[in-house]
């Protein structure tokens, strides 16, 4: 299946996404987060990591760098791994299979790892879709730089994406 010949995704449109997918994120950032600090405190209370002399586990971790700098990164790699793996998987996430939108290669294949990491890094947080408002080619600077354009599907079109994803599942 082919979507080499959809057309470009508008602002609006990837705005709209942006907003599921931000929400998303933020639940999966809590969840690692949550994971990440569960860990953490097996870690002080088995004595691996040393209190300081503070009394409260969330107080190590945040009066240590490199423990906080551990954690926030690794919420931030949980974040960052969910865009990756949709994008390589599908070229959906959440939002924009709710808005009907694909992100692909420009021959429309899908991203691989590689290209969707460098999309994520060069995306600022989603900022840099604002370059949309003055691009006629309707292409962000992140899909500029990353070989990547968001499309949008016809209903028939992400209901057969929506089918296939479905077959490779059982």
């Amino acid at each position: 299946m082919s979507f080499a010949n959809a057309p470009r995704a508008s602002f609006w449109r990837r705005l709209a996404a942006w907003v599921y997918d931000f929400l998303l994120a933020l639940a999966v950032y809590m969840l690692a987060g949550t994971l990440l600090f569960a860990l953490f405190a097996l870690l002080v209370g088995t004595g691996l990591i040393d209190r300081g002399g503070l009394e409260h586990t969330s107080d190590v971790l945040q009066h240590s760098t490199v423990w906080s700098s551990l954690y926030y990164s690794g919420c931030l790699a949980a974040v960052i791994g969910l865009f990756v793996w949709s994008w390589t998987r599908s070229g959906q996430t959440l939002g924009m299979r709710a808005w009907r939108l694909r992100v692909q290669r420009r021959d429309g294949g899908l991203m691989n790892r590689q290209q969707s990491l460098y999309r994520v890094l060069y995306a600022f947080g989603g900022l840099a879709n604002i370059s949309l408002l003055w691009d006629d080619e309707r292409l962000a600077m992140h899909d500029r730089l990353s070989g990547s354009e968001v499309v949008q599907l016809t209903l028939e079109q992400n209901r057969e994406l929506m089918e296939k994803r479905a077959k490779g599942r059982s």
